[in-house]
């Protein structure tokens, strides 16, 4: 499941809010479901999760986005499923029960498919017609409000797990000989914790000043910011000096990007961080997703994925990251309801 806080979007019709989806999330969803919460009349958070197997209970999932939703402090909602009629349905009335047992109000329950969209709620003929409405993203207002904020909605969610990819060709033949250098020069602080940890400093301060400058590091440097960062103390450092603006997003999606296979692990975690607190839910989900997939049992990407799951907002953590992990830690000791 991929849950975001965007900026807030106004809507005024189905079509306005099935064309401001793939803004919020980041990408347009296909086979998912999608609640969007709202707060008045903005839209201040949204939440996807996939489909259910044919067969499958839809139920658990339901509870469980109904759960994430309910938390964010919203007034109401509306449920939206995108695929045929046949996976959509079920789907959709069981998020759409789970949220009523919160209390949230369901203002709407919309399928969209081939350009179309249908309510399961209206039945007047007049604005809901039973061969569904056509809608055009490019023609909303809301859509121009989107892209004029600088929000992007990718293709597919396949197109954003592309941007934290690892880069290919001569850069990755490159970035494997820096990464041999870079080894060779930490076995010369070995056995000294303390120079390891001054070199990641600086290091890491080398690299935010340098991003936020709009330049790029070069290979070496990546390279031994990547080696540094497996230091447990340095990765930290790395951590309390990382928010949400766009530079430390650029930083960490290019050291990850570049860094081989086997130091992701902190790069990757550094950059979902940054992404949760900028509101990119959907960028921090694919960055945890694939550093969880080499190193599973990496326990900030663990404590960030759960986060991510039951849809925390980091406004929650003040003091963040001195007090992220125990009260992060805190909450996943809690029972599931």
């Amino acid at each position: 499941m991929n849950s975001t806080e965007r900026p807030r979007l106004a809507v005024r019709s189905p079509g306005d809010l099935v064309a401001a989806v793939p803004y919020l999330l980041g990408f347009h969803p296909a086979d998912s479901v999608v609640v969007v919460a709202v707060r008045g009349r903005r839209v201040v958070f949204a939440a996807r999760g996939d489909l259910p197997e044919p067969g499958a209970d839809p139920r658990p999932a339901a509870r469980h986005l109904a759960e994430v939703v309910a938390r964010q402090g919203t007034d109401a909602a509306t449920v939206i499923g995108y695929g045929p009629a046949a996976r959509v349905t079920a789907a959709v009335d069981a998020v759409g029960e789970a949220l009523d047992r919160t209390g949230l109000l369901v203002l709407d329950a919309l399928r969209v498919t081939d350009g179309r969209w249908w309510s399961y709620l209206c039945a007047e003929p007049a604005c809901c017609p039973p061969e569904g409405t056509p809608y055009d993203p490019a023609a909303s207002e809301v859509s121009a409000a989107a892209v004029f904020a600088g929000q992007v909605a990718l293709p597919d969610r396949a197109a954003l797990a592309a941007q934290v990819s690892p880069l290919g060709g001569p850069v990755r033949v490159a970035m494997r000989r820096a990464t041999a250098r870079a080894h060779r020069r930490l076995a010369g602080l070995a056995g000294e914790p303390s120079s390891v940890r001054s070199a990641g400093v600086a290091a890491v301060r080398t690299a935010f000043r340098r991003h936020r400058r709009g330049e790029r590091l070069g290979d070496d440097e990546v390279a031994w910011l990547t080696v540094l960062l497996a230091d447990l103390p340095v990765r930290d450092h790395a951590w309390s000096r990382t928010d949400g603006r766009d530079a430390d997003i650029s930083l960490w999606t290019d050291v990850l990007r570049r860094a081989e296979p086997e130091l992701i692990a902190a790069p990757g975690s550094l950059l979902a961080f940054a992404a949760w607190r900028a509101g990119h839910g959907a960028v921090a989900a694919v960055a945890l997703e694939r550093v969880l997939a080499a190193h599973p049992g990496y326990s900030l990407a663990v404590l960030l994925d759960d986060a991510l799951r039951r849809g925390l907002s980091p406004a929650e953590l003040d003091g963040w990251p001195v007090t992220a992990g125990p009260v992060l830690r805190r909450r996943k000791r809690r029972p599931r309801r």
